[in-house]
């Protein structure tokens, strides 16, 4: 761990404000989980054990099955901070996350989130 205090935190902990922040604009919580699998290739069952075995989240991202190729395509700034310009591998997932969420809540329709082919 190179000192990031969210590398330690429970993802358990973070997924409700995650959660929150997409219902608080009419996005619904199955969205979220539908994000949060494809950015890392977890099944439903899958991330249910992360959250109820209170894994924290950089366990959680480094661990992922099959990070998403297409995740790449995902730019933009997020917190004062380009992700193209994020040179450590698991602050650029986390902000990959953060992004996805952002535009969920900002109503993006999941097609473009999930950078589906049009």
């Amino acid at each position: 761990m190179t000192g990031h205090r969210i590398y330690a935190m429970r993802f358990a902990s973070v997924y409700p404000h995650l959660v929150a922040k997409a219902e608080k604009k009419g996005r619904s919580r199955a969205e979220v989980d539908e994000i949060i699998r494809w950015l890392t290739g977890y099944s439903q069952a899958e991330l249910q054990q992360h959250l109820e075995a209170g894994t924290d989240f950089e366990t959680f991202l480094t661990a992922a099955p099959q990070l998403n190729p297409a995740r790449s395509l995902i730019t933009g700034v997020i917190c004062g901070v380009r992700i193209e310009d994020i040179e450590e591998p698991t602050m650029r997932e986390i902000r990959y996350l953060d992004k996805l969420i952002d535009e969920l809540a900002k109503g993006r329709p999941m097609a473009k989130i999930l950078r589906s082919p049009s």
